[in-house]
């Protein structure tokens, strides 16, 4: 059994489209965590190289807001540069997201890219700690 206490990300069951969960020790890396599933959603974010660099900068009224829009930024991005994203340096503070994200331009031979995500909804959308108090981060991506 996995060691509950460190990060991890997983997928959720969802009639039509795809669970995305982020858990960790802190806020911002659940945050993280929650991009790494949702990048797992299309490919295996192991073989995304950490090739470019980008910032992207968002916020939102709340946590969950915040959460939306973070990962609906980042399908932006990852639209209009042609890129996939495998690595997430996330800070958060008075309801502002900064986060560093690294990646590689879409390889269809190297990716194997599975489906295209159209957005991040506010489907099963929670921020919080859960009973062991880590903190998770999730929502239905629409797919």
């Amino acid at each position: 059994m996995a060691d509950r206490k460190r990060a991890y990300w997983e997928h959720f069951e969802h009639k039509a489209d795809i669970g995305v969960r982020g858990v960790a020790a802190c806020k911002a890396e659940a945050f993280e965590q929650a991009a790494t599933a949702m990048t797992a959603v299309i490919c295996d974010p192991a073989v995304v190289k950490a090739a470019e660099q980008i910032e992207i900068c968002c916020q939102g009224d709340d946590d969950e807001i915040l959460l939306v829009d973070w990962l609906n930024r980042l399908i932006y991005e990852m639209d209009i540069r042609g890129m996939l994203f495998g690595k997430f340096e996330v800070s958060i503070g008075n309801n502002k997201l900064q986060a560093n994200v690294w990646g590689e331009k879409c390889d269809r031979q190297k990716h194997q890219p599975a489906v295209e995500i159209k957005g991040a909804t506010y489907t099963e959308l929670f921020v919080g700690k859960n009973d062991k108090e880590m903190w998770v981060a999730q929502c239905v991506v629409d797919v």
